[in-house]
């Protein structure tokens, strides 16, 4: 079987929540924990750092791999959407698996496939378990897919874990109020494994605190034990972002400069430090320029794509997967400090999120280009377009993503913005 036809093959025959959405849900880990024993359970095989959240879980992931190599460790790294090749889920190192181990793992497994029926997910995940364990990885970073307490990624047994922020989204499968969506996510705290939260929030600490004390783990709320110092957004067009921390708890100074230039990161970065700290005090030796170079090569060591990314100068055009009301809150915040005239905005969605509310917090001033990413899940660009008018937004439905791009940025002036956004699978298709 040829590495196209393996794609092809799980496409059609294994549900995938990104491209059909609720229908390959699975609420519970039977299918995961049955795939991982027919494997010999790779995923107790190496040790790993667990990170949940609604936004940031990529962008800390990938910092915490970079400074993993930096130090010298074989590190893998999981996670998800991809954005251009499957294979970007799969890390080691920042290579991608290769196309010959996807499509022998295929080959080996294809009758556990119809045996257990995984989700497009599931399978995933069990493909990356057992290619770290063959690789023999010092340390693996895992994303979770969605949630925490019911995601395939929620059998590994991690040495830190991590929880960014919680945001309104999924609240279909995880709940409607932050509360709820805490406890999904408090679900991947483990007996006596430290867990670091990125952001207090009044109605989530207390959810995590409760599960830190039912399991007698560490917790810490990395925003109240990093401050601040300073920080830096050049007049570049994008302004590159530099920032100086100090960790309380270990009275250490972090000045540290970032390709992920969004001002969202400086939240990520803290998260990031307190992550670090806590793999240091497990024995995991990482020295303060590890983490300088790790910061700093973020993008080159795992060639991570979509956040805050520049894919034109001229007219400046900027990419980000911001999806979700926060998200798109964080990327208004950015465009603000971004020196421009006026703002044209690619935009499409997919329907099962909160379209009313990204779309309440969008600019007036904007000129918009509809259109619709090429899933299933996609929502109509015309669709868009009345929606958008309810919220006084103006502009134009195309027929692709490109032909958007194509029309903002001919329109666009040398002084003007060009925004492409709003959910992953539009940003995928113009990175």
């Amino acid at each position: 079987m040829t590495y196209a036809k393996t794609i092809e093959y799980l496409y059609s025959q294994l549900p995938m929540f990104h491209r059909i959405g609720a229908a390959a849900y699975k609420a519970d880990l039977d299918n995961t924990i049955a795939l991982c024993g027919k494997l010999g359970n790779p995923e107790m095989k190496f040790r790993s750092i667990h990170i949940a959240g609604t936004n940031g879980k990529g962008s800390t992931s990938h910092f915490l791999a970079s400074v993993l190599q930096e130090a010298g460790y074989k590190t893998g790294l999981f996670t998800s959407p991809h954005l251009k090749d499957f294979r970007e889920r799969i890390k080691i190192n920042g290579q991608m698996i290769s196309k010959s181990e996807v499509t022998a793992f295929v080959e080996m497994h294809s009758v556990d496939f119809k045996d257990i029926q995984p989700s497009f997910f599931e399978w995933t995940f069990a493909l990356a378990a057992w290619y770290f364990e063959k690789e023999k990885v010092d340390i693996a970073v895992i994303e979770t897919g969605m949630g925490g307490r019911l995601d395939s990624t929620n059998v590994v047994k991690p040495i830190v874990t991590v929880i960014t922020n919680i945001g309104l989204d999924h609240t279909q499968f995880l709940g409607n109020t932050l509360a709820k969506i805490a406890a999904e996510k408090a679900g991947i705290i483990k007996p006596g494994i430290p867990i670091v939260i990125g952001e207090t929030h009044p109605e989530t600490a207390p959810v995590f605190n409760q599960f830190a004390q039912k399991h007698q783990s560490e917790i810490t709320f990395a925003d109240q034990q990093v401050l601040l110092l300073n920080t830096n957004f050049t007049k570049h067009r994008p302004p590159l972002l530099s920032a100086e921390y100090e960790s309380l708890a270990y009275s250490q100074l972090y000045k540290l400069f970032s390709p992920l230039s969004g001002k969202y990161q400086l939240k990520n970065l803290a998260t990031v430090i307190i992550a670090l700290e806590k793999l240091q005090a497990f024995g995991i030796k990482i020295q303060t320029g590890h983490i300088i170079s790790g910061i700093r090569k973020t993008v080159k060591n795992t060639g991570l794509m979509g956040r805050w990314q520049t894919i034109c100068k001229n007219p400046l055009t900027i990419a980000d997967i911001g999806h979700n009301p926060d998200g798109i809150r964080e990327v208004l915040e950015q465009i603000a400090i971004t020196p421009h005239r006026k703002l044209h905005f690619v935009i499409g969605v997919v329907n099962d999120k909160d379209v009313a509310g990204m779309l309440s917090k969008l600019p007036k001033d904007a000129t918009y280009y509809y259109c619709k990413a090429d899933i299933p899940r996609g929502m109509d660009a015309a669709e868009l377009e009345q929606l958008a008018k309810v919220h006084s937004l103006h502009g134009k439905a195309y027929k692709s993503v490109k032909d958007a791009l194509s029309s903002a940025q001919k329109n666009a002036g040398t002084e003007d913005l060009v925004m492409a956004g709003g959910s992953a699978f539009v940003v995928a298709e113009v990175v």
